[in-house]
């Protein structure tokens, strides 16, 4: 067991290392040879603390979940209507995904492959899946007028499966600043708070029991 750092001295200075090296020479380019040398550790060393880049990748991933909570959490404490909250949340989203945005292509690659670790459905990636969700139940919890019915409870992860959806269309976004997946954002935020309150209504009521078990399938 390599003995001359500290365990978290050492994943700290991988990952910090390999995150650079992707936004300096992309995903494809970046092996972990070259990760290891810029990090100035051993190959055997780098392969100890991580399998590989895919590993690395759902690193990022829980630490982009941190990034996103702590980036929301004041202007969260200070209310707003659900349209206002998620909108609100999920600019700040863009703003902390914006340095990866050059190589976000190579990591949808790697997320998508069955049975990857770096998939945001993987156990490995539970405890980022549980910072996004968390994030959202604080923007659904902390809505005013509250967010009532049977849909409140699992809106956080209604509302996640919709932000991996931005998320890939962000990806794939070549306009400046992502404007249009801003634009996206900024129509979705009142559709989907405006579906929220019409899903109160009796005539509602089945389909909206029909989403709400659809959720339960998909859970990972």
């Amino acid at each position: 067991m390599p003995a001359t750092r500290d365990r978290s001295d050492t994943r700290v200075l991988l990952l910090d290392t390999s995150l650079r090296l992707f936004r300096e020479r992309g995903y494809e380019a970046t092996t972990m040879r070259l990760i290891a040398t810029e990090a100035g550790v051993s190959v055997g060393n780098a392969y100890y603390w991580f399998p590989g880049k895919d590993h690395l990748v759902q690193e990022l991933y829980q630490r982009l979940q941190v990034e996103h909570r702590d980036a929301v959490a004041a202007r969260l404490l200070l209310g707003g209507t659900l349209e206002q909250r998620l909108r609100g949340t999920w600019l700040a989203g863009i703003e902390v995904f914006a340095p990866y945005r050059s190589f976000g292509s190579g990591f949808v690659q790697v997320a998508i492959r069955p049975g990857d670790a770096a998939s945001p459905f993987s156990e490995a990636s539970a405890e980022a899946r549980r910072l996004a969700v968390g994030l959202l139940e604080d923007v659904v919890q902390g809505a005013r007028p509250p967010v009532q019915g049977p849909v409140a409870a699992k809106l956080p992860e209604l509302l996640w499966l919709a932000w991996l959806g931005v998320t890939l269309f962000w990806v794939y976004d070549t306009s400046p600043d992502a404007a249009r997946t801003r634009h996206l954002v900024e129509r979705s935020a009142p559709l989907l708070a405006r579906l929220v309150r019409l899903s109160r209504l009796p005539v509602l009521r089945g389909t909206v029991q029909d989403v709400l078990d659809l959720v339960d399938e998909v859970r990972p």
